[in-house]
């Protein structure tokens, strides 16, 4: 059995990233297309303005150009067949009960966590609930299984500090 369609979720921490260069190897296999997703989390950002434009705004433009990023990776792979989607609201509702239904993923490969502890533990984890509500497999790539030495592309680097 083959996968057509991976779906992977990429929010611009290191084990996030890491799922995506595990998810070419994976679509080159099987020939599948790759769905690369970011959610804006508009609780966040809720009526804050800034200069030229909403927060909320700007995050959607910083994650188009993230996801850029990644197209270009995945095609310089050899991968034929890539979508972008950013959306705005809640990732754990969002990613498996929308996205993943609305482009007929078959797996969903994402990172572990991209909060830190503390986040986890008042807003939970998004893999948690990928795992938990989605209708296809689920691939969740583990943070201790990121080498040490793994370096952020710049595209990711470049998103990072444009949200700080």
């Amino acid at each position: 059995m083959n996968y057509n369609t991976i779906l992977i979720p990429l929010d611009g921490s290191k084990v996030s990233e890491y799922a995506f260069e595990k998810g070419i190897g994976v679509a080159l296999r099987n020939e599948a297309k790759l769905v690369l997703v970011h959610i804006v989390d508009i609780r966040t950002y809720a009526n804050v303005e800034a200069l030229g434009g909403s927060i909320s705004e700007n995050a959607h433009q910083y994650a188009l150009e993230l996801l850029e990023g990644y197209k270009a990776i995945a095609a310089s792979h050899g991968v034929k067949e890539i979508e972008l989607v950013v959306e705005h609201g809640s990732a754990k509702n969002i990613i498996p009960k929308q996205i993943a239904v609305k482009y007929n993923a078959d797996l969903i490969m994402c990172g572990s966590s991209g909060y830190n502890a503390l986040e986890r533990f008042v807003m939970g984890s998004v893999s948690d609930a990928i795992v938990r509500y989605a209708k296809c497999d689920v691939l969740v790539v583990r943070t201790e299984q990121v080498p040490e030495d793994y370096e952020l592309n710049e595209y990711t680097k470049h998103f990072r500090e444009k949200l700080i």
